[in-house]
């Protein structure tokens, strides 16, 4: 397979194992009762910090647990000046890239830069990801073909579904300089080969094809009545004969019937009354499976009338006329070529296809006026991703209940995105938000407390009260002109939010760049949207829980128990273990003890006091044991089914 290499890669191909796992303090937590400093037991997550040590510091409990993920990186198109900078030179970036990269990332391209920030990010996040899980990677051209590529390597490249094309505009640019992007790439990768995607709901519009000219039991549209594959399906290749007009019916070139001959004769049978008869037809028969007629299978029957024709058309004729006609229909009055009913109850859902209009999936303008209206008419972002666009992706890739994961997490869209879904299904899917920038909790963390308890959006209507084209002709009015524009202004004040005074302007859809008079107004309306509900906790990424090899008191004792915990069981902590004995950490689902002896004060030792101390309860079965030196020997370890690991040596590094 093609692989990727670029200017340090060789340092950053590692570095997510050597990335310190810190521990996750939570700050606040907010609900129905607002902000407070109670835990409210929320398993949804806004996290500030540095996406790669919180990406580690999820590990213990979610590694191969998310269920969706969503990422919308950088796209590294060198511009300055952004709110989340795309540029990658972000002061704390490039500091990483200088500790991590060395004196070589002093030469790194901006490609380079992107792809070594990238590369160990995207590996902690394969582990996060379930067998069963799928991640969705916005990018642009800049980086799409890097992206698929260390993608390819990563995930594999059998674990690659689509490559699904974003229609951000619903209108072009004008003045773009050579071909205007109308669409963003959408990377889809799956953790296992053989990923399918969730149906979307069939819309309106998409049903309205479907009918019931015959008073059938259901509506139907009109379908194919052949099937690919002729040469390999040849028993499915015969002449049927038309009630109507007694032509003999072959499928086209290449297709076969769409069902086996038993199905066929049943349903056309509901016409009038047929029969099977050898035609001696194989020379017709190879023409349609593109064959000799010494290759083609002998014996295969056409489906013939049993009726002569006239008896068979006035058959045919009073089915038509009754209605409920067969499965396999004739057109134009019975006259036409042969149809297949497809019903609507049989069709199901949407397939989502590789490409994302923005009639279904929102656009770039969407966007900002979503968190306009969130935000008293600010844009905390150049380029927001639309709600509709991670919603629709929710709904492939999620179910109720599962876990959803995003790492650059920005002004908080995905979050929303995945309380409006809960709201729509009744679900109760959890997220993770990741955010680097200081903005974590004033723009993200504010977005998601306002999608739960609602918030007062202002709609803007802009009406043109007077439009003018400027010719000649009008050029020499143009005193009566500007008064009449004048005019239109005075009188409307008062019954708009705000009229504008008469300006020039040019034609607005950028065609002709015909210049007008316009006086347009703008008429606000205040809305009270209702919030979704739902709860958040909100995280600072902690201390380092080992340093130099040796723990890291300051983080806690309990923390440092529940890291061992994950890291031995990949379960959930239950602290109240403890109640059984004081460094008991729990049994573990497959049936394994654990203890973690330690004492900040005096090492403790495994010996046979502490085995006399453990309650009967805990010592069934095998366990392990960490603590500071063991003085058993292997046959006494063997005997009570122990594993002693030695603190820290042995403490897993994620």
């Amino acid at each position: 397979m093609p692989e990727l290499n670029w200017v340090g890669k060789d340092k950053v191909i590692t570095h997510h194992l050597d990335v310190p796992y810190r521990v996750l303090n939570r700050l606040y937590s907010f609900d129905k009762d607002g902000q407070h400093e109670a835990d409210n037991g929320s398993e949804n997550m806004i996290i500030h910090g540095d996406n790669l040590e919180a990406l580690k510091a999820l590990l213990p409990r979610y590694e191969g647990k998310v269920d969706c993920i969503y990422i919308d990186p950088p796209y590294n198109t060198g511009n300055e000046g952004w709110v989340y900078n795309d540029a990658v030179n972000d002061p704390r970036i490039k500091k990483w890239l200088g500790e991590v990269v060395g004196k070589e990332g002093e030469d790194l391209t901006r490609h380079d830069k992107w792809l070594c920030m990238m590369y160990p990010r995207l590996r902690l996040l394969q582990r996060l990801l379930a067998p069963t899980g799928a991640i969705f990677i916005s990018i642009d051209d800049n980086e799409a073909a890097n992206l698929r590529l260390i993608c390819d390597e990563i995930f594999g490249a059998r674990c690659f579904v689509a490559d699904i094309s974003w229609q951000r505009n619903y209108s072009t640019r004008n003045d773009s300089k050579g071909i205007p992007a109308e669409v963003e790439h959408l990377l889809v990768f799956s953790k296992q080969p053989g990923w399918n995607p969730f149906k979307l709901e069939r819309t309106d519009e998409m049903n309205a094809i479907y009918k019931n000219p015959d008073n059938d039991s259901g509506a139907w549209t009109s379908d194919n009545p052949f099937a690919p594959g002729a040469a390999t399906h040849q028993g499915m290749v015969y002449a049927i004969q038309h009630p109507f007009t007694g032509e003999m019916i072959y499928p086209g070139i290449g297709n076969c019937w769409r069902y086996d001959q038993s199905e066929m004769f049943r349903i056309f049978s509901g016409w009038t009354e047929y029969e099977l008869k050898d035609l001696d037809d194989a020379e017709e028969r190879a023409r349609v499976c593109g064959l000799s007629a010494d290759e083609v299978k002998p014996g295969v029957l056409g489906i013939v009338l049993a009726k002569p024709l006239e008896e068979a058309q006035a058959d045919a004729q009073a089915v038509y006329e009754r209605g409920q006609w067969p499965r396999f229909y004739f057109t134009r009055g019975g006259l036409g070529g042969v149809r297949r009913k497809t019903y609507l109850d049989s069709v199901g859902g949407l397939l989502p296809t590789n490409f994302w209009s923005y009639e279904v999936a929102g656009h770039t303008d969407e966007a900002k006026k979503e968190v306009r209206a969130m935000f008293d008419g600010r844009v905390a972002f150049d380029t927001p991703k639309p709600t509709r666009l991670i919603e629709r992706v929710l709904k492939i890739a999620s179910k109720p209940g599962d876990v959803v994961l995003d790492s650059f997490a920005g002004s908080g869209t995905t979050a929303q995105a995945v309380l409006n879904v809960n709201k729509q299904d009744r679900g109760n899917r959890r997220f993770i938000l990741v955010e680097l920038g200081d903005y974590a909790d004033d723009v993200t963390a504010e977005r998601v407390r306002r999608t739960i308890r609602g918030f007062k959006d202002t709609r803007v209507e802009e009406h043109v009260l007077f439009e003018q084209k400027l010719t000649l002709g009008t050029l020499r009015k143009g005193k009566d002109v500007l008064e009449e524009a004048t005019d239109v202004f005075e009188q409307a004040q008062g019954q708009y939010t705000k009229v504008a005074r008469p300006r020039i302007v040019t034609d607005v859809s950028g065609k002709s760049g015909t210049p007008f008079v316009r006086v347009v107004a703008r008429q606000e309306h205040d809305t009270d949207v209702s919030g979704t509900g739902g709860a958040f906790s909100f995280y600072e990424l902690g201390s380092p829980l080992l340093i130099d090899g040796d723990l890291n008191l300051e983080v806690g004792l309990e923390r440092v128990r529940e890291y061992i915990w994950f890291t031995e069981t990949g379960e959930t902590y239950q602290p109240e273990s403890t109640g059984v004995h004081r460094d008991f950490l729990g049994r573990s689902t497959a049936g394994v003890g654990y203890f973690f002896a330690f004492d900040e004060h005096a090492p403790t030792v495994l010996d046979r006091e502490y085995l006399a101390s453990i309650p009967a309860e805990c010592a069934s079965g095998s366990y392990v044991i960490y603590a500071d030196t063991c003085v058993l020997s292997d046959q006494e370890l063997a005997g009570h089914a122990i594993t002693f690991k030695k603190i820290p040596r042995d403490i897993t590094r994620l």
